[in-house]
């Protein structure tokens, strides 16, 4: 059976390891710079800085979303950003992330979000037709990054 609940502190760990998974899935470990304790601090202190969905089924860790609240100009409002979907490869083929991403529209909605955004990589077909699937569009637009900080090796 699938269970969608929003992270707690206590699920850092099983929230990291599954952060590790997709990056290893990804082929981008180099670009996990975070930690468990940072992730404590950024996401479940006074002022959450992100939020995570945990995907359960059977009682055992298998998907998560997470994501950040975001403001947009054009339309007056916050909107929901999805960083990551990821489903274990164990678990894929069970309607998790139809379940996951069903539980994020009814946080979005239950915030007063009129959107959710995020990105899927342009080669990556079967997200691409899962999305549409929901009922969401794709957009197609340059994705830019700036390394400003002292640490150029972080992404």
């Amino acid at each position: 059976m699938i269970e969608i609940r929003a992270a707690t502190e206590q699920d850092v760990e099983v929230f990291y390891k599954l952060m590790l998974e997709e990056a290893e899935h990804h082929n981008a470990l180099q670009h996990i710079h975070t930690s468990p304790s940072e992730i404590r601090r950024a996401g479940f202190g006074k002022d959450p800085r992100f939020g995570v969905l945990l995907a359960q089924f059977d009682g055992e860790p298998a998907g998560y979303i997470s994501y950040t609240v975001n403001y947009s100009i054009w339309l007056g409002a916050e909107f929901m950003m999805i960083d990551d979907v990821f489903v274990t490869a164990k678990y894929r083929g069970r309607k998790i992330g139809e379940a996951l991403m069903a539980r994020a529209r009814q946080v979005a909605q239950a915030a007063g979000h009129t959107r959710i955004r995020w990105g899927v990589e342009s080669n990556n077909e079967g997200a691409i037709r899962f999305y549409q699937r929901l009922g969401a569009s794709l957009h197609t637009k340059g994705l830019c990054t700036w390394e400003v900080g002292d640490d150029p090796g972080r992404h």
